[in-house]
């Protein structure tokens, strides 16, 4: 079975590359420009969910979404990856109970190296 991917991102150019890589990596991908997305964890049931940290348009940053995905869902582990350009990156994360974080700009390849070490 696929692994499932949540990517969460304001860009849309970065949710059309990375669907495509993804995608062509064998996973199942699901796009979201909205932090709307993390109100339906429980339909979406992802592997893992890479997340913008500033998400314009979005009552939520994606740190606070992190926090509430893992506050909510403890028995389900769901991985939380921020992919920030934010400078205090590593507090963030830390803080909102992310799983790790990649800075943006991020190279393709370290990406989907560190999502598929994570999801094996």
């Amino acid at each position: 079975m696929k692994k499932r991917i949540l990517i969460i991102d304001d860009d849309e150019e970065i949710l059309d590359i990375l669907n495509v890589i993804f995608r062509e990596e064998g996973f199942d991908v699901i796009v979201s420009n909205t932090g709307e997305a993390a109100d339906h964890i429980n339909v979406i049931h992802p592997d893992i969910i890479l997340l913008d940290v500033r998400i314009n348009g979005s009552p939520k940053r994606g740190d606070e979404i992190c926090a509430e995905i893992k506050a909510k869902y403890p028995s389900q582990q769901y991985p939380v990856v921020l992919v920030s350009a934010e400078t205090n990156l590593d507090v963030l994360a830390n803080d909102c109970g992310a799983d790790f974080y990649i800075r943006k700009p991020f190279d393709i390849y370290d990406l989907l190296f560190q999502v598929s070490r994570h999801l094996a």
